[in-house]
């Protein structure tokens, strides 16, 4: 492995933002907790008509016309994909580079389980996948998209988001860090 394999934040952030302007202007502002819930709609439409029509939150999401049918799960597909493969390319500069090893501050304060990790992990992906579809939004859509639109209901989300992180962190970890 290359150890100049390493992209500074400045060209990842100006990366980052021409995505951002290509996407746009080919397809629609990044966004990918919409594709859950338009897949849901688009179900429940076929499935079961009218509980589809009778719900106000799946009515709008049903038409198979909206964004993403296929560029949405390719967004999220791509996800998955290009952080598996930068965990592959990066692995030996991540500082638990050992199998298997986790955060010492996280040994310290939940023990040595790999499973309680990864639930946490998991059940905390829910969570946020949950406040993101409340909020009208994920990260994605409101942090990057939103926030170089100007819309304040994403300069909100991402004053909470992070105030929120911030307060969880103390909480969790009090007076570890």
């Amino acid at each position: 492995m290359n150890k100049d394999f390493i992209i500074s934040w400045k060209a990842a952030g100006i990366s980052l933002g021409l995505l951002l302007i290509i996407a746009t202007a080919l397809v629609k502002p990044l966004g990918v907790s919409s594709q859950f819930v338009v897949t849901d709609g688009i179900v429940a439409h076929q499935v079961a008509p009218q509980f589809a029509e009778s719900n106000t939150y799946l009515s709008k999401y049903g038409e198979e016309n909206n964004w993403g049918v296929g560029y949405g799960w390719m967004l999220v597909f791509g996800m998955v994909v290009g952080g598996g493969v930068t965990s592959i390319l990066l692995r030996r500069r991540q500082p638990q580079a050992d199998k298997g090893s986790m955060p010492e501050l996280w040994k310290n304060t939940f023990g040595p389980s790999q499973t309680k990790r990864y639930l946490a992990s998991f059940f905390g992906g829910v969570l946020l996948l949950f406040g993101a579809r409340l909020a009208g939004g994920c990260t994605s859509g409101h942090m990057i998209s939103g926030i170089s639109q100007l819309a304040l209901s994403s300069f909100i989300f991402g004053v909470i988001t992070f105030g929120s992180a911030i307060l969880m962190a103390k909480f969790l970890y009090r007076g570890r860090v």
